[in-house]
């Protein structure tokens, strides 16, 4: 069962980001604060859940939450500042894109760039464990794929509605074939 918080701070939130293993796209993140009452039932790390589930939820999560805020990193930052800081630099836009400043962060992971002003908590795998930490990885997840359906469009051969980016055959296959694009992480082994 997911733990509604960790520091009984009524504007905690909690930040995860989705795409860091990929081959190309943005790296995202999401910040959400949540009621103490919100509890839905298949609330869950967002790996451990369904496209649907994921969907179904995302809509729920958006409409009930306290505040809410995506934000990401492009495949040039990650490329100039690294994965990791450009994971670190999506939860920071994330957290400034909140309406309202939150008392604690709680973060999914073991370490965290500390953002100005504000306590932080890390915990590995911290979207197993609290509720805010599994909303915005749902959030991250869902708003990613989104992005990378709509990159699919532009360039059908990566198949990115089918992996959003990550390092399947079919991907690798088609950067051997075609070669990579813009949206590649030219820091990253493509192939």
């Amino acid at each position: 069962m997911l733990l509604a918080s960790y520091t009984g701070h009524p504007l905690e939130a909690g930040l995860d980001e989705a795409g860091r293993g990929c081959l190309a796209g943005p790296v995202f993140a999401a910040a959400i604060i949540l009621p103490p009452d919100f509890a839905p039932a298949f609330l869950n790390d967002s790996k451990l859940m369904t496209a649907r589930r994921r969907e179904l939820l995302r809509t729920e999560i958006c409409r009930e939450a306290v505040a809410w805020a995506v934000a990401e990193a492009s495949p040039d930052e990650i490329a100039a500042i690294n994965i990791a800081n450009a994971s670190y630099l999506a939860m920071h836009r994330a957290v400034a894109a909140l309406p309202q400043p939150p008392g604690h962060l709680l973060i999914d992971g073991n370490r965290f760039t500390p953002y100005p002003g504000i306590e932080h908590t890390c915990f590995i795998k911290g979207d197993g464990r609290f509720r805010s930490i599994a909303a915005a990885s749902v959030l991250a997840k869902t708003f990613r794929d989104d992005r990378m359906r709509e990159l699919a469009r532009e360039f059908p051969f990566y198949s990115w509605e089918q992996n959003a980016g990550y390092p399947t055959p079919k991907h690798r296959a088609a950067i051997r074939e075609y070669g990579p694009c813009e949206h590649h992480r030219m820091g990253f082994r493509l192939l």
